[in-house]
C-alpha cells in the first residue's frame, strides 16, 4: 500500500480495525466493517500491535506517535485513536 493511501480517514477520531497476524504479506485493505490489516508479526508481546501501528500510519501518512491503541490490545479487533 501507497504511503498515505487512506489519507482521507486521518481526519476522524478513531478507526476500527480487524487485524490478522502471522500473515504472509503484509496488507491494508478498506471494508465495510473498517479496515482490515494484514501483518507478518506474530501475537506475541505486542508484535503485531507494533507492527499494526506502523502499518496504519504508513496508510494513514501520519506519524505512528499519532496512533494510540484504546481497545483490543489482545484482541483481533482493535481501535486506535488519532491524536492531534
Amino acid at each position: 500500500m501507497k504511503k498515505g493511501a487512506l489519507s482521507h480517514l486521518a481526519e476522524t477520531g478513531e478507526l476500527s480495525v480487524r487485524v490478522t497476524p502471522g500473515a504472509s504479506a503484509e496488507s491494508v485493505a478498506e471494508t465495510d466493517a473498517g479496515l482490515a490489516i494484514r501483518v507478518t508479526a506474530p501475537p506475541a508481546d505486542g508484535q503485531a500491535n507494533k507492527a499494526v501501528q506502523k502499518l496504519l500510519a504508513r496508510a494513514l501518512g501520519l506519524p505512528k506517535s499519532r496512533l494510540t491503541l484504546v481497545r483490543g490490545h489482545s484482541a483481533r479487533d482493535k481501535t486506535f485513536r488519532i491524536e492531534p
